[in-house]
């Protein structure tokens, strides 16, 4: 917990003031205190409310990535449409996390550089104030319109596919920049990372067409992909983090090698001149190429996959539970709220995956009785008899669906979910890979 004379020394400042409510300008704001949140949504207007939450023992800020015409109509109630039409725009931030700051650090510099690549010009950084960075781009930097589409109603699709593509064009110099920065020790990765070697090596064929071994740096190094969602915070710039004790603190994009923690230390802070998501910096529209690469390339990556999981996979018996993905692990335990929807999702997903309605019935009278309070079975049985009785095969909800899986809080994403847009592909998929592997080592 951080102590209360840190926080007043900390947030008293005029300058940090300052400079947290000009980041809130147009978001919605959560206050923590500690270790929970303070009610939501709230907004911030003016520097010595900073300082007056702080009096109410808050620890730090935090903001939407989505901007609001007025935050405050905002509710968990709201509809989609409702959503749409406060939503004005959207900043891109991209959330770099691992349990090894400089692992981090380096995974950052080749964002960075990436976006760059994609000759986005207006970039920003800040240390998130504990292991990891967040990079960011205003919404002014995107085209207002893609066709016939509104750029501000592409959240939180756009901003997925395009931390997917940047995730798929830094792996692999990624491993190669922390092998180097390791001495080419794996061994010393592994003692890091506890991790499996199995899951953190691939393998390429040198120009001899020998196997040579490579560092997948993925299963523990994470871009936030799938937690990007409608209404998710991030750490304001200026806000302290509980964990640390230190600050999250804007830094320069082209020296995010040479940060040192030290530098956000709050003692040693200072307000440079640079401002993460700098409104009055942005080149307008210079986004644009970076938003069609990543919508091309997650396209072209989605078919790739179609085309092979239809060669290689097809569904003849009903798939098993060791194929299916975080969310639905999650519902199967049982639910305290949101079951109705739950159930609905169970349907869809096990009729997708083939299994037969006898096998299904058994399953949710299973799982009903985990719930905290059980559905009434008349109920559950209605709803999959009349599934049947309408041999009704749709898919489940999709993943950026708001008002189902972060709804009911079952959103808790592994790897391969940010990879996949609904969770029978993710079944599909990891079965798919699954027998890739069992191919190889036969």
């Amino acid at each position: 917990m951080l102590p209360l004379n840190v926080t007043l020394s900390h947030y008293k400042r005029r300058d940090i003031q300052e400079e947290i409510i000009k980041a809130a300008e147009n978001r919605e704001v959560a206050v923590m205190y500690n270790d929970k949140f303070g009610n939501r949504p709230d907004v911030l207007n003016n520097p010595n409310d900073v300082l007056e939450l702080a009096k109410q023992k808050a620890t730090s800020f935090h903001c939407s990535e989505e901007l609001w015409s007025n935050a405050l109509q905002l509710s968990s109630n709201i509809k989609k449409h409702e959503l749409e039409e406060l939503r004005v725009g959207w900043d891109l931030v991209l959330d770099i996390d691992c349990s090894f700051y400089e692992y981090s650090k380096i995974a950052a510099d080749l964002v960075i550089k990436a976006l760059k690549f994609n000759d986005v010009k207006s970039i920003s950084c800040k240390f998130s104030g504990n292991k990891g960075f967040h990079i960011g781009i205003p919404f002014e930097s995107f085209p207002e319109r893609i066709g016939n589409d509104e750029t501000r109603n592409m959240f939180p699709d756009a901003a997925r596919r395009i931390a997917f593509y940047i995730k798929e064009l830094i792996k692999k110099p990624l491993g190669e920049k922390i092998m180097q920065y390791e001495n080419n020790n794996f061994s010393k990765i592994i003692e890091k990372t506890k991790e499996n070697p199995n899951k953190i090596t691939y393998h390429e064929k040198n120009k001899f067409g020998d196997d040579i071994a490579k560092l997948n740096a993925e299963p523990f190094l994470n871009i936030d992909t799938i937690l990007i969602s409608s209404r998710h915070l991030f750490r304001m710039p200026y806000s302290l983090h509980e964990k640390s004790g230190l600050v999250s603190v804007p830094i320069n994009p082209d020296n995010v090698l040479e940060f040192k923690k030290e530098d956000a230390d709050p003692k040693n802070i200072k307000v440079s001149g640079f401002r993460f998501l700098d409104k009055d910096k942005v080149v307008k529209g210079d986004a644009r190429k970076l938003l069609m690469q990543a919508f091309d390339f997650s396209a072209n990556k989605e078919q790739e996959i179609n085309v092979e999981t239809k060669k290689e996979f097809e569904i003849k018996d009903a798939m098993p539970e060791k194929f299916f993905p975080p969310c639905i692990k999650l519902i199967s335990n049982g639910l305290a709220d949101g079951r109705k929807r739950a159930l609905f999702i169970l349907i869809n997903f096990l009729t997708s995956l083939g299994w037969g309605y006898d096998q299904i019935e058994s399953y949710l009278k299973e799982w009903n009785k985990k719930n905290n309070e059980p559905l009434r079975e008349n109920y559950l049985v209605g709803q999959l008899r009349y599934h049947k009785a309408h041999k009704k095969k749709i898919l489940p909800a999709n993943c950026n669906n708001m008002m189902y899986y972060v709804d009911i809080g079952v959103c808790k994403p592994d790897n391969l979910c940010s990879k996949i847009k609904n969770p029978v592909s993710y079944a599909l998929r990891k079965s798919f890979f699954m027998r890739k592997e069992v191919k190889k080592e036969n």
